[in-house]
């Protein structure tokens, strides 16, 4: 089983923004408003296979059905 990441720092600092991830997805390697962008930072950076991931706007929470959605 793979150990739980914390990633609340994540979106405090980077929300509405692409990051790219290092491999054990527990550090920010770049980050930016275009994604291509900040995946060619990272890959200058001599990160082989980041992770690429957009953080959201606003921390909503999915519980239950589609379409449920609650906002903490």
């Amino acid at each position: 089983m793979m150990k739980a990441i914390n990633l609340g720092y994540v979106f405090e600092k980077y929300k509405g923004l692409w990051v790219t991830l290092t491999e054990s997805l527990d550090t920010v390697i770049s980050a930016d408003k275009n994604p291509k962008r900040a995946l060619d930072k990272a890959l200058k950076k001599g990160y082989k296979k980041p992770t690429l991931f957009k953080v959201p706007r606003e921390n909503n929470a999915y519980i239950g059905a589609a379409g449920s959605y609650v906002t903490l």
